[in-house]
């Protein structure tokens, strides 16, 4: 029998309502119990001191790039969930862009197998919305679903097509399965670089126009009220798209949405202009997709997140290569690698009086859980919660301490990212997947 003992932190778990100092136990890959000196009842267990930190549920990304099969040069299942781990994730949903992409039972059985072989923390897997991710014929989701996919996306390619569109929610209500949109229409948006606006002008650049995100969720809203499934906005990024999908749920339409901790802190200014506001040219680090906005909508996505309009944080981690990145902005691949930073970031809207910790942490822990129904799973049960017989996933934080970032330090293969050497305050100390510490700061 294992047993693990986390001693004297400010336990915040959202789903339970738990919010004070107490103890933490794992035994054998389990929570056994939470509360106060819980620890000094068990004789022999590993301890971690958490005296002045704070200790959460694990973690949990819905949208997380792997990579694997197929880009491999880009990102594997280990450095990334080796990421992840470093990040304080302890399960990522990964996302079906791969060479297969994952629109068949075979191709999720392979990426399942690689990450029993190799991941450090928990992979759930997302199946193709259509087959091959190119918008023409449905993949088959039961044939998914019963492979263990969590959810259904084209990963960055929105399904165009409405009538498409609407068969693919009509059929995911079958088995209980989110669609998750990436909303931007593409006829709105083809050839745009970055978030059209002053900047975009200034540098030359095509933009990408809000009204193009605004368009498609308006249209996916109208067809899961229609069809009555769950849609997922992955993603979103304007002022615009939160009040449809702050409109949508007082009408009780089935809708869940997840917002990027870039996009709730970084604007379009970040691509030409450094932090003394001085030009510098043509950032291909800020390049993504949805492109970063302006304060306007950076305000809106906030307030959505603190009233429980968007449900949970992903943070889309998007890892390309440098030869990918050190080229023209128009040929740059979009992308940031984020997992190692996602924690930081997000705190910036606590030390910043925006939210309080606890609402962040639920929107990286039970709030992913409760918007794609991750724990529906006898082998979930649990998942994002502290609750006695839930998985042993713990992340260990301390919310006050300052560091800089260093891509190169990365365990990601992807070094990308618009924050190298800026200042975070706020950093995962410990992460602990089903009872075994995976990640140790302090060595």
């Amino acid at each position: 029998m294992s047993t693990l003992a986390i001693h004297n932190g400010r336990v915040i778990d959202p789903a339970l309502g738990w919010d004070g100092i107490a103890d933490v136990v794992i035994v054998d890959g389990k929570i056994a119990r939470v509360g106060p000196n819980e620890g000094d009842m068990v004789v022999e267990a590993d301890r971690i001191d958490a005296t002045g930190l704070v200790v959460s549920p694990g973690f949990i990304d819905l949208q997380t790039h792997l990579r694997e099969p197929g880009y491999k040069y880009q990102e594997t299942i280990n450095s990334g969930t080796l990421a992840a781990a470093r990040g304080g994730f302890t399960t990522v949903c990964a996302m079906p862009g791969t060479i297969p992409p994952m629109d068949s039972k075979s191709a999720v059985e392979s990426v399942l197998r690689e990450a029993e072989e190799s991941a450090l923390i928990r992979v759930l897997p997302i199946g193709c919305i259509t087959i091959g991710r190119n918008g023409e014929r449905l993949a088959p989701a039961g044939e998914l679903n019963s492979s263990g996919v969590v959810a259904l996306t084209d990963d960055g390619k929105a399904v165009a097509d409405p009538n498409l569109m609407r068969h693919a929610l009509q059929y995911s209500t079958q088995f209980n399965l989110p669609v998750a949109q990436h909303p931007e229409d593409p006829s709105l948006v083809k050839g745009g670089q970055m978030h059209e606006g002053w900047v975009a002008t200034r540098l030359g650049l095509r933009g990408r126009p809000a009204s193009g995100e605004a368009t498609m969720v308006a249209r996916d809203i109208a067809l899961a009220e229609l069809t009555g499934a769950h849609l997922h906005i992955c993603n979103i990024s304007t002022a615009s798209s939160v009040g449809l999908v702050r409109a949508a749920k007082e009408r009780d339409v089935n809708i869940t949405t997840s917002v990027t901790p870039h996009h709730l802190n970084l604007t379009h200014e970040l691509v030409a202009f450094n932090d003394s506001y001085e030009q510098i040219g043509y950032k291909t680090n800020a390049k993504v997709e949805p492109p970063l906005r302006e304060e306007k909508d950076i305000e809106s996505l906030i307030n959505a997140l603190a009233d429980g309009v968007i449900d949970a944080i992903a943070t889309d981690h998007s890892p390309v290569s440098a030869m990918e990145k050190d080229i023209e902005f128009d040929l740059a691949t979009p992308g940031i690698s984020s997992l190692e930073t996602a924690f930081g970031l997000s705190m910036n809207l606590v030390h910043e009086g925006h939210l309080d910790i606890s609402t962040l942490i639920h929107r990286m822990t039970i709030g992913p859980v409760r918007a794609w129904n991750l724990d529906k799973r006898e082998s979930n049960i649990g998942l994002g919660t502290l609750m006695p017989g839930a998985v042993g996933d713990v992340v260990v934080i301390d919310p006050n301490l300052e560091w800089t970032v260093d891509s190169e330090s990365f365990a990601s293969l992807g070094k990308n990212t618009p924050l190298n050497g800026r200042t975070l305050k706020g950093l995962v100390i410990k992460t602990i997947f089903s009872g075994n510490i995976v990640n140790d700061f302090l060595g």
